[in-house]
């Protein structure tokens, strides 16, 4: 089968589309015919090895795992003697985890880690919903209607998922977001655009419940101003760096992590899990409507590199997403 291979880190030029052998259905596991699959910032994370602290965990001089790739959506090809939820046929969408290996023509994956593909939506707009939605999800579990919510980063892959869920829940959101996605922004339901680029949102001086960030480009005493007095700060990824660091964007995280330890806001440090349920809670939602998944360009699997470079440096908005 066709998939794009990595064998050392660096720049998309590591990333080469090549013919590896196709992986089986085996024990609880399904074989994945891939139709398309999402890119997210985790992919060039991995790809470049950075920030170098990660490598203790994806591999010190390579990465362990060669095809890139986690969320995905496809047509089940065969299932293992363990599986008991599906069959071949079935339309399904899902997340690999750190395993990897969506930037392929076919997946092995537990079938604890997949949902079944509402017919509602499309094979590409299955794939854009697993890490970015479940993240966003799991952020905000606790949202209680009549809340204010901030969202910074409003307009990317999270973001737009936790822009809809806020607003199903019942809470008041603002968005912040450059010039160019005001308009998706405002159309995704937010109450109220903050343009970065024409308004500080901390110089403002609005209060709010919650601060969502997805960025990473201000300090814990900036959010800290504009939290209510028992509000909470949950903190997911992002961060606003040149790359080649040893900490990135993990060393807001882990100063919050410290914190939180003295402070009578809430910080959050949101690492999120894939599950079955969250799926299907996700793939529920987006069939009655209530949630759209946001695409801002798809890109054949042999220009998975260009996915990638584009999503690294044009500041792609919302989801980019590979067709297979």
């Amino acid at each position: 089968m066709k998939a794009i291979v990595q064998d050392g880190y660096g720049g998309p030029e590591v990333l080469r589309f090549t013919e590896v052998e196709r992986p089986t259905a085996t024990g609880d596991r399904l074989l994945v015919r891939v139709r398309a699959a999402a890119v997210n910032a985790y992919d060039w994370h991995v790809m470049r090895g950075d920030p170098r602290l990660a490598r203790l965990s994806v591999g010190l001089r390579r990465p362990k795992t060669r095809i890139r790739g986690r969320d995905f959506a496809g047509q089940v090809e065969a299932v293992g003697p363990a599986v008991t939820r599906f069959r071949p046929g079935d339309e399904v969408f899902g997340d690999l985890g750190p395993a990897d290996g969506a930037f392929a023509e076919y997946v092995s994956v537990a079938e604890d880690l997949v949902a079944t593909r509402p017919p509602e939506l499309t094979p590409e707009q299955a794939a854009a919903i697993p890490l970015a939605g479940v993240t966003a999800l799991q952020g905000l579990r606790d949202l209680a209607p009549g809340q204010r919510i901030l969202i910074n980063g409003a307009s990317g892959g999270v973001g737009t998922f936790a822009l809809q869920l806020a607003k199903a829940a019942g809470a008041e959101v603002t968005g912040v977001c450059g010039t160019r996605n005001v308009a998706l922004v405002r159309s995704l339901g937010a109450d109220h655009v903050v343009d970065y680029r024409r308004e500080d949102v901390i110089a403002a001086g609005r209060r709010y419940d919650v601060v969502f960030d997805l960025v990473g480009n201000r300090t814990l005493s900036e959010y800290r101003r504009v939290l209510t007095p028992a509000g909470t700060l949950i903190l997911s990824g992002g961060g606003v760096y040149e790359g080649g660091s040893l900490l990135g964007p993990m060393r807001l995280i882990l100063r919050g992590q410290l914190l939180s330890r003295f402070v009578s806001q809430r910080v959050l440090i949101l690492s999120a899990t894939t599950s079955r349920d969250d799926l299907e809670t996700l793939a529920g939602m987006a069939a009655a409507g209530t949630l759209t998944p946001a695409i801002d360009r798809t890109f054949p699997l042999s220009a998975a590199a260009d996915a990638i470079r584009y999503l690294e440096h044009e500041h792609a908005t919302a989801k980019v997403v590979i067709t297979v």
